[in-house]
């Protein structure tokens, strides 16, 4: 009887033919660093001087219409990235701060962290860490809203200036 039915599988197996196959499929992931600040353009701080002797300048709203936008894909057991800040020029007696956001929009991944308020020096600042496997989504309302302000630092150190061009670089690196 056992024999029997083997003898029927086989005979089954050889009318059917190939029971299974199989296809190999090359995958690749690339390492991307990719970073944007989205809406371009120029934003303008501008401080505004006092009506009355003996008052203080008022130093004008903080703007948090940039964002920060990017894609990281690393390498298996890579580091984590970050992203950091720095400026082509100091301006005497003024400190430039920078703050993100946490992460929010159309994202996924390992997001990452900000390190809070930065003054701004011509040396890089971190101002987020923690970035693994993301992506941010794109434009405005997608990834980390930034907040740029002034302040004044040292009121001896100022000097008048008339639309004075100050540049904030962004970088991601490991």
């Amino acid at each position: 009887m056992i024999v029997k039915e083997h003898i029927i599988g086989l005979i089954l197996c050889m009318i059917t033919g190939t029971l299974y196959s199989q296809t190999l499929i090359a995958v690749t992931l690339p390492v991307v660093t990719l970073l944007d600040v989205e809406p371009t353009g120029t934003i303008t701080l501008n401080f505004t001087a006092p009506t009355e002797a003996g008052q203080a300048l008022t130093a004008p709203a903080a703007n948090t219409t940039k964002w920060i936008n990017y894609t990281s894909a690393i390498a298996s057991g890579g580091l984590t990235r970050r992203i950091t800040a720095s400026i082509n020029q100091v301006i005497p007696g003024v400190n430039i701060g920078i703050q993100a956001a946490a992460a929010s929009g159309a994202g996924g991944g390992t997001l990452g962290t900000s390190s809070g308020l930065v003054i701004l020096s011509t040396t890089a600042a971190t101002i987020i860490t923690g970035i693994g496997g993301a992506f941010t989504g794109t434009g405005a309302n997608n990834g980390h809203r930034l907040t740029i302000s002034l302040s004044v630092n040292t009121y001896a150190n100022l000097s008048a200036r008339t639309n004075t061009p100050v540049v904030i670089t962004y970088t991601i690196t490991e």
